[in-house]
């Protein structure tokens, strides 16, 4: 067999591995069978081997081959082993009834690098120890991935691998594949306990190279911390997008080539000191172990770690040069050791980068050597062969090649070492801080050359070739550059093989020219020219452009420039009149370099932190002038007229970020009567409703958040529009957009555009019709326009109550209706001995004494308030706004001691004096009020200093009420000590319910 074949024969069993590994985890339930399967063929394989030596000696090759299917079985049944022997620990976790957006509090050990994500938040891999989702706390052992905003982060050390921490939020289940079993969005993060040993030291580095790097002059200095140990956290967006749109973002991951310097290094001082070979790789195999720990195990650096190690042993045994080989034999020992390494991207892009150096690297520059000399050659067969193994994969994440990549990394490669090397030096120098100082600012020079050298990319026009989605892009991609790879590697005696390639290059170049064109400016006349409203396919972000008369307005920028850039060109839009934005995060800001240079006007959400302020300032000195946006705030566009209707300048209930975004009633002049909802979640969106600031009904609604679970139906049955849309990306890792948000809609009647699967959405008027027109699939849809006057009636929530759907214009009335029959149900009139007493039993021992002076909230007929004067002695005083309530509670009351008293006002602002409660206690109240956390505060006043705020509240399945997480929130952000209890026991409530409810206690 020759040297090259030899050199691939592992690859069937690294294959085998990674298929069985990937199958198994993206479908557990039949890791059992493939792994029986595999065991058994294996065993059949091995039986014949054993008995064909004896009969057909001549058959070396079979045999050899036969060995190798041995093998990849092998590899196979142990990876799907694996993973049915994980099973029964991921099932009772996830078995715990987590899912679907409960609060929780795990306690957990982190794991994994801590990364950026493109909504602003941070992101990590932790092992949960502890998950408490009531007061009895459950012992887990389940690996978890944990998402929290920054800002939201505290404790006695930062955020890192080998940190204890505490994180409050809400839960879901991850997707199938990922190795996490749950996903953890939290609200508030603790760091109880920083890393110790190795990992606090690693920490410690990184963090002082950071810091020595944080002076330096920017972008380079952005550059120093990733190139050296793969942290990325100076990166800005402007110039991580340049990075990527360059194909430079790699130089940042740490993978071989940072093993191999570090290995080779080390070896080579080791060699210099006289050491055996032995000892040599001893040093070297130190070395790498060091690095590994000090950069953190990501999927890359675990990959070429290994790689390493077997390389070394290689030399140490003598047997080196077989890189191929290697490379095989570390993917199925790394798949068959964590087989969720299988389903991700970034490991499989740096097998697809590595194994390509590896085996057409040399002959792409033999065959480049025919039109150039042999040193240019070579130097460009290295990012050419990596950028024809990596391009097809990358285009699941992007749906655009790169076209300056290849000359992108030929003129970045030769800073990419030294600014490796020398940052590393810094970084270990970290203790010593003048010298770290000084090792930084020389790592900074060839630092400075690769961002300059992004960025320059960055900016050139057609930079980025729009491409085919999906798995037909990653095929149309892979035959194309397999075709490339053989038109230049192959011989001039291949005729014919290099006929067919150029053929299929030629087609595929001539295709893809005429899909840039259509992309860019002659896409505009794919594009209906009647068009006033554009939702852009960006991805997964917002970005909707609005006309009127010779006015444009674009609200939000999605996360990248080029693909708005590409957006904006088959519009037409040249400049832009109003640029808002309704808030920072990536997904709705990232793309501001597109149009920072041709906006006349900005309208933003409230800035929450220095990067922001930062965009702010790079806007107004590119000439454009900035507003601060506000309920009330009112313009024009063209012959349109604009609203802003959120947020409220004097409120303070709701954080910057997603809950403070712009929201914008915008009609006439060409645009029909549309309600642009930003990223609200449910609970602001029920303030808007409350407000009384709506003008429905609305022809278009752009729905809240990409159309996430979290929203409140009210506002759009109180919209009731004919079109919705929604910018969302193809398979994003988030769910968007959920099937509850979209049966909300289509139960509306209302049609939706959706850019993940339509493509560019467009919307316009034609003769009393609305129009919703797709790029991809239907014909257009006409829809009768809705009527432009005010509703016949709306939504209301006033005082102590609101009812889900429609209400009368006088709810006092609807509710004194409803008096009559308010006991009937179970939990309210109590009637049921043993539901009595489960409300005694839950409340009273909260309370903890007798006489205590209680203020029942909304307190409807009275119930609660009877049980805690009659069962506890308590001095209950009642509020509710509807005065037949209030009669009947007083009914009842008249002969109980001590007789609780019975007020008619508004629960929202009791008339009560201050600080005279003992116990403020509401059921099913908070969530109805116009501002929750408004009349919260007030609540909170009427409590003495030692006083025990208690809240019953829940979120019902027709998607009216708070979530435990929204509650949670709001009473934390005022009290410090919150303790949260489900309430899914029948015996509260008469019978089994399907609606997450829940207790809520806050001691002072």
């Amino acid at each position: 067999m020759s040297t090259d074949r030899r050199n691939v024969r592992l690859a069937p069993v690294a294959a085998g591995a990674w298929a069985v590994a990937g199958l198994s985890t993206v479908a557990p339930a039949t890791s059992t069978w493939l792994a029986i399967g595999s065991w058994v063929a294996a065993l059949a394989m091995l039986a014949w081997l054993v008995r064909a030596p004896r009969r057909r000696r001549h058959m070396a090759d079979a045999s050899l081959w036969a060995v190798v299917a041995v093998l990849a079985l092998v590899a196979g049944a142990a990876a799907a082993s694996h993973v049915a022997f994980a099973l029964p620990a991921r099932g009772d976790a996830a078995s715990l009834g987590l899912d679907g957006g409960r609060a929780v509090t795990v306690a957990a050990v982190v794991t994994g690098k801590v990364e950026r994500r493109s909504d602003g938040r941070v992101a990590f891999d932790a092992v949960a120890l502890r998950v408490s989702a009531g007061p009895e706390p459950q012992a887990v052992s389940t690996d978890v991935t944990i998402r929290v905003d920054p800002s939201d982060v505290s404790g006695v050390a930062p955020v890192d691998v080998g940190a204890r921490i505490v994180a409050s939020g809400t839960v879901r289940d991850a997707s199938p594949g990922d190795r996490a079993v749950l996903v953890v969005t939290a609200r508030e993060l603790d760091v109880v306990e920083g890393p110790v040993g190795v990992a606090a030291a690693g920490g410690q580095l990184r963090r002082g190279l950071v810091s020595a790097a944080r002076g330096l002059p920017a972008p380079g200095s952005e550059l120093v911390p990733g190139l050296a140990v793969g942290d990325t956290s100076l990166v800005s967006p402007e110039l991580d997008a340049a990075m990527k749109s360059s194909s430079l973002s790699h130089l940042t991951a740490v993978s071989g080539a940072n093993c191999a310097l570090v290995v080779g290094i080390a070896f080579g001082i080791a060699a210099l000191c006289g050491a055996p070979r032995g000892i040599r790789v001893g040093v070297a195999l130190a070395a790498l172990g060091g690095f590994i720990v000090l950069v953190t195990p990501e999927p890359s650096v675990v990959r070429a770690g290994v790689m390493a190690a077997l390389a070394m042993l290689g030399v140490a045994l003598g047997r080196s040069g077989h890189g191929f080989s290697l490379l095989c034999l570390a993917v199925a020992v790394l798949v068959v050791a964590d087989p969720w390494l299988s389903t991700s991207l970034g490991f499989a892009l740096s097998a697809a980068a590595t194994g390509s150096l590896l085996l057409f690297a040399r002959p792409l520059a033999k065959g480049l050597s025919r039109w150039m000399p042999r040193a240019p050659a070579l130097a460009l067969s290295v990012p050419l062969a990596a950028q024809l193994a990596c391009g097809p994969l990358l285009v699941m994440i992007a749906p655009s090649v790169p076209l300056y990549g290849v000359v992108a990394n030929l003129l970045a490669a030769p800073a990419a070492a030294p600014a490796t090397i020398v940052g590393l030096l810094a970084c270990l120098a970290a203790p010593v801080p003048v010298l770290a100082y000084g090792m930084a600012a020389i790592a900074w020079v060839p630092g400075a050359w690769i961002a300059g050298t992004a960025m320059t990319f960055a900016a050139l026009p057609g930079g980025q070739l729009p491409w085919l989605e999906g798995l037909p892009g990653l095929v149309v991609l892979a035959v194309l550059g397999t075709a490339v790879g053989l038109l230049i590697g192959l011989s001039s005696r291949a005729r014919r093989a290099r006929a067919v390639a150029g053929a299929i290059v030629a087609v595929t170049v001539g295709a893809a020219a005429g899909t840039s064109a259509l992309a860019g400016v002659v896409g505009r006349w794919t594009i209906p020219s009647s068009w006033s409203i554009i939702a852009c396919d960006i991805g997964q972000g917002d970005a909707l452009v609005l006309r009127s008369a010779d006015a444009v307005a674009l609200v939000d920028t999605g996360p990248d420039p080029a693909a708005l850039g590409t957006c904006l060109a088959k519009a037409g839009v040249d400049r832009i009149d109003l640029l808002v934005l309704t808030h920072f995060d990536l997904d709705h800001a990232g793309g501001v370099d597109a149009v920072i240079d041709r906006v006349e006007t900005v309208l933003h959400g409230p800035p929450a932190s220095a990067s922001d302020e930062g965009l702010l300032a790079r806007l107004d000195a590119a000439g454009s002038r900035v507003v601060e946006a506000s309920a009330g705030m009112a313009g024009s566009l063209g012959e349109a007229r604009w609203r802003v209707l959120w947020p409220r300048a004097d409120n303070r209930a709701f954080p910057t970020g997603n809950d403070a975004s712009v929201v914008l009633d915008v009609r006439g002049g060409g645009i029909p009567p549309s309600l642009l909802l930003g990223d609200l979640s449910a609970s602001p969106q029920r303030s808007l409703v409350a407000s009384g600031t709506l003008a429905p009904p609305y022809a278009l609604v752009k729905v809240a958040h990409h159309g996430s679970a979290d929203q409140e139906p009210r506002i759009y049955e109180l919209a009731h529009p004919s079109v919705a849309v929604m910018m969302v990306g193809a398979d994003n890792t988030f769910g968007h957009p959920r099937a509850e948000t979209i049966a909300v809609l289509e139960g509306l009647g209302t049609k939706v555009g959706r850019t993940d699967r339509d493509g560019l959405v467009a919307v316009w008027e034609d003769g009393g019709r609305l129009i919703l027109w797709r790029e991809r699939g239907t014909e257009p849809d006409a829809r009768p326009g809705r009527p432009r006057g005010p509703p016949a009636a709306a939504d209301v929530g006033v005082g102590g109550r609101c009812e889900y759907g429609r209400m009368t214009e006088d709810p006092r009335s609807l509710w004194d209706a409803e008096a009559e029959t308010f006991d009937e149900s179970a939990d309210h009139g109590l009637r049921d001995p043993d539901i009595r007493r489960a409300w005694a039993d839950l409340l009273l021992p909260v309370i903890d004494g007798r006489g205590l002076r209680v203020a029942d909230l909304g307190c409807g007929t009275g119930t609660l308030s009877l049980l805690l004067a009659q069962e506890g002695g308590h001095l209950v005083t009642g509020v509710d706004f509807s005065p037949e309530m209030i009669r009947r509670a007083r009914e009842k009351g008249a002969q109980t001691h001590p007789r609780p008293d019975f007020v008619v006002a508004d629960a929202a602002d009791p008339p009560l004096p201050a600080g005279s409660f003992d116990v403020v206690l509401s059921r099913h109240v908070l969530w109805a009020m116009p501002d929750p956390a408004a009349a919260l505060e007030n609540w909170i006043k009427l409590l003495t200093p030692t006083g025990v705020l208690i809240l019953v509240e829940g979120r019902w399945h027709t998607g009216a009420g708070l979530t435990a997480e929204e509650s949670v929130r709001i009473v934390s952000d005022r009290r410090q000590s919150v303790q949260l209890r489900a309430l899914d026991d029948p015996s509260y409530w008469g019978g089994a319910i399907s609606d997450e409810r829940y207790l809520i206690v806050s001691p002072s």
